[in-house]
């Protein structure tokens, strides 16, 4: 294999990890809907693709392009989860049902800085309390972690938070919050 063929295949890698990397940030703004902003990634996307692509099935015998383009692929999915996790605030809710410490439980999780709903509610075997907090997806380890000492028996779930409006929610900042 040249130099020049080395430096090829090294210039698909990269170019398809961007095309990935795009391809992952453009699907979490489609769930977001930001549909303008989602519509000139998606362009971004095809054209990249077409000409790493079109550079790829020319010569399939050529393995270094092979695996540039597939090793590029893999990368790219990698570095767009990275791109959404560290410039895309992203939330989620959570949902906790206790039967004891509910309260505890929410002073705890304000105490980190969450806002937290309690609900009285009933469950099977009776009285439950029930827990709500929206926060940003990267909190959720230090709000489960909360879960865990306090109340390790406690139901949890976590969904996307597609909106919020208003509201109390951490900042990401540390000791600034709204």
């Amino acid at each position: 294999m040249t130099l020049e063929g080395l430096a090829f295949a090294i210039f698909l890698f990269l170019l398809r990890i961007l095309n990935n990397a795009i391809g992952t940030v453009r699907v979490i703004l489609i769930t977001r809907d930001k549909r303008f902003l989602a519509s000139v990634l998606a362009f971004i996307e095809a054209l990249i693709f077409a000409v790493v692509f079109a550079n790829v099935v020319s010569d399939l015998t050529n393995i270094a392009n092979l695996l540039a383009y597939c090793l590029g692929f893999s990368i790219g999915g990698y570095v767009g989860m990275a791109i959404e996790s560290r410039f895309i605030t992203s939330y989620v809710t959570v949902n906790i049902i206790t039967h004891e410490r509910g309260h505890h439980l929410a002073t705890a999780l304000r105490e980190r800085g969450f806002g937290v709903t309690e609900t009285v509610g009933e469950g099977r075997d009776g009285m439950v309390l029930m827990l709500r907090s929206v926060i940003a997806r990267r909190d959720v380890p230090d709000a489960l972690a909360a879960v865990r000492e306090v109340q390790p028996e406690a139901f949890v779930s976590v969904e996307e938070a597609r909106t919020i409006q208003h509201g109390w929610v951490r900042q990401n900042v540390a000791g600034n919050y709204r």
